[in-house]
């Protein structure tokens, strides 16, 4: 990654090697503290061209705000990368500190597939990948690959069967536009 510019946001104590770590606790390894609620954070527009916050973004008071903030501090053509439980994970609802339960289609209000709620925010992002993992027995049954190969079999199952073949965790890749 040399000469990328990269934030873990939320780095807890592991911290991406060779990234600039912020968190708000002080016992991990972050090189800046700061309260991930508390916006704008400490850097100048487009700073980074990558920004990763693994199990982060369902921690934050308010995820519009933390999405546009993200999209603040990553340049044009940047990439924001995501992980968070789907809401159907045990884990969702385990963890007191959790205050989002999301799906796979949570940012769409940020792209061109905003069914029409565009209008809740200026921050754009063009939506590179979604991965959603499921369940081993769902994912050893095939599953899986059907939700992430096929957009409308991924709709079809947050719509009918997410509380059956219930989901674990998502990944999101998405591309900065300014």
């Amino acid at each position: 990654m040399s000469g990328v510019r990269v934030l873990d946001v939320g780095c807890g104590v592991n911290k991406l090697p060779g990234s600039i770590g912020i968190d708000r606790n002080p016992r991990t390894r972050a090189d800046v503290l700061c309260d991930l609620d508390r916006i704008p954070y400490p850097f100048r527009d487009s700073s980074f061209d990558r920004l990763q916050a693994v199990h982060v973004i369902e921690h934050v008071a308010d995820v519009l705000r933390a999405m546009e903030e993200f999209h603040r501090l990553v340049r044009d053509g940047g990439t924001i990368f995501l992980v968070t439980p789907h809401y159907t994970d045990f884990s969702s609802f385990c963890d007191p500190t959790h205050r989002w339960h999301l799906n796979s289609f949570s940012f769409r209000y940020f792209g061109d597939d905003n069914a029409g709620y565009g209008y809740y925010s200026a921050a754009r992002l063009r939506e590179k990948k979604v991965r959603v993992r499921l369940l081993a027995l769902w994912r050893y049954l095939g599953f899986e690959f059907l939700v992430n190969a096929f957009p409308r079999f991924r709709r079809f199952w947050e719509h009918y069967l997410c509380f059956v073949v219930r989901g674990k965790v998502m990944e999101f890749e998405f591309e900065v536009v300014k």
